[in-house]
């Protein structure tokens, strides 16, 4: 990037969550800002027009003309994409998304960095809405939009500026994990197990990444780890970490435990200790242990940076979670429908584990998708059997484009997984169409079931769709 402050900044594949957001910061500090994607789709197309951020349809050199003074590339773009290659013949400056975000947002600030396998997006919602709460102004990007501000980031002008350190490679040019960019002064370390399939070989070679982060910590820095996660421990065991380490869990050993927790219908009640000491008491929305989890990484990372319990106990009690977390999308005949990201088994587990905490003695549905890098390949296979355990009735749809790519024997395969559960007597079925899914669920959903639908995309629009197909179905208990 050249000395020149960029007036114009161009981004190539903006309708992604992050790259996306990232357009809105960049317009809300007043940069003209332009984008372009090969598939201009709502909701993020809609929500760029919103912010009066013009968006061309597709991948041109035409769409840097006129010149812009920096492009920011988002990691879907692959080295052949022409508009990128445009952008290198002309000698344009160039970002990735995570270089952005940190050169643009996160200078001369306090960095928190929310990492692990599961409960990134969870954890950095609580702690950015915990400091907001609390009068703190923080800046924060989320992977996800918190229903407590209907967005995904806040540019604050307080000290902090907290976000998800995601692993997953940056760009074509900057194949390093985004969250080496962050800078980190606090972190969090939520979890460690094999996942992104698609650019990671196995756990050894996910550890790598978390043991090049770890040591960026300084000595005036704090990481916060979870003390549950035996990966984490053996991270922890080995790798040179020059700031101080707070661990946290369940588990006795933990120098922040939740010592006694239970759930009923206005959330989970937590008591929180500290060296055995009693630091608080506290009423989370969420339930499940992995959230107990989560909760507990903020309280120890907020207190860290200066709340108090009382304070910390305000915050969550206003806490409003994030969307696509078990997010009720509409109850029909007594029917409840909801949508989470889940797709990774671990998360597929924990996830069934806390809708059973939340509706005690319904009839429980999981519908999944395979469609992440990860779950459309088959190093899960036998893991998804246990995971899918915790349900009543389990409908597996097809692997989304299943021919793209992936040899026959490397792909999961639905057919494997509903033998597996019918051995260990659990309902299930796969169905290649969405259509037939949503049949199956028409026909034999009861008044007080809930219907868990996993993906982490949109999964033909399979929520609003069933809600509409449910109304329309003579009510049977």
């Amino acid at each position: 990037m050249t000395a020149v402050q960029p007036k114009h900044i161009h981004l190539i594949a903006a309708c992604g969550t992050g790259m996306g957001s990232l357009a809105g910061m960049l317009k809300t500090r007043g940069y003209r800002v332009t984008g372009s994607d090969q598939h201009v789709y709502p909701p993020m197309s809609t929500q760029l027009q919103a912010w009066g951020i013009p968006l061309y349809s597709g991948f041109s050199a035409a769409h840097l003309v006129p010149r812009p003074d920096l492009v920011i590339m988002g990691n879907a773009v692959s080295r052949d994409n022409l508009e990128a290659m445009a952008t290198e013949q002309a000698g344009i400056p160039m970002m990735s998304f995570p270089q952005a975000l940190a050169h643009f947002f996160m200078q001369e600030r306090h960095s928190v960095v929310i990492t692990g396998t599961h409960g990134k997006s969870t954890t950095t919602a609580l702690i950015a809405w915990l400091l907001q709460h609390a009068g703190y102004e923080p800046g924060f990007f989320v992977g996800a939009v918190m229903r407590n501000i209907d967005g995904t980031f806040g540019l604050g002008q307080g000290p902090h500026f907290v976000v998800e350190g995601d692993e997953y490679d940056s760009a074509y040019f900057d194949k390093g994990p985004k969250f080496l960019h962050y800078r980190p002064r606090t972190a969090v370390l939520t979890s460690l197990e094999f996942d992104h399939a698609d650019i990671y070989r196995d756990l050894d070679h996910v550890r790598s990444a978390f043991a090049r982060f770890l040591p960026l910590l300084p000595a005036d820095g704090c990481l916060v780890a979870c003390h549950d996660a035996p990966h984490v421990r053996e991270l922890l065991a080995t790798v040179p970490i020059a700031a101080p380490i707070q661990t946290y869990g369940l588990e006795s050993g933990a120098e922040w435990q939740a010592v006694a927790w239970h759930a009923d219908a206005t959330g989970t009640h937590l008591t929180v200790h500290h060296h055995g000491q009693p630091f608080g008491s506290f009423t989370s929305p969420l339930f499940g242990p992995h959230n107990v989890q989560n909760v507990l990484a903020a309280v120890v990372i907020t207190q860290h940076l200066g709340l108090s319990p009382t304070q910390i106990a305000a915050g969550l009690a206003t806490y409003a979670h994030i969307k696509r977390r078990c997010e009720v999308r509409g109850v029909v005949r007594g029917i409840t429908v909801l949508d989470d990201f889940a797709h990774h088994p671990t998360a597929v587990r924990v996830t069934l584990e806390g809708v059973r905490q939340a509706y005690p003695g319904a009839r429980l549905w999981a519908v999944f998708e395979p469609r992440s890098a990860t779950s459309r390949r088959a190093v899960f296979q036998h893991e998804y059997a246990q995971a899918f355990r915790v349900a009543d009735h389990v409908l597996i749809a097809d692997v989304y484009r299943h021919r793209e790519q992936l040899p026959p024997e490397a792909r999961f395969s639905p057919q494997m997984l509903v033998e597996a559960l019918w051995e260990y007597g659990v309902d299930a079925w796969f169905y290649p169409t969405t259509d037939e899914i949503m049949h199956h669920l028409c026909r034999d959903a009861r008044t007080t079931d809930v219907i868990l639908i996993m993906s982490n995309g949109g999964f033909d629009n399979i929520h609003q769709r069933l809600l509409t197909a449910l109304e329309h179905v003579p009510a049977h208990g």
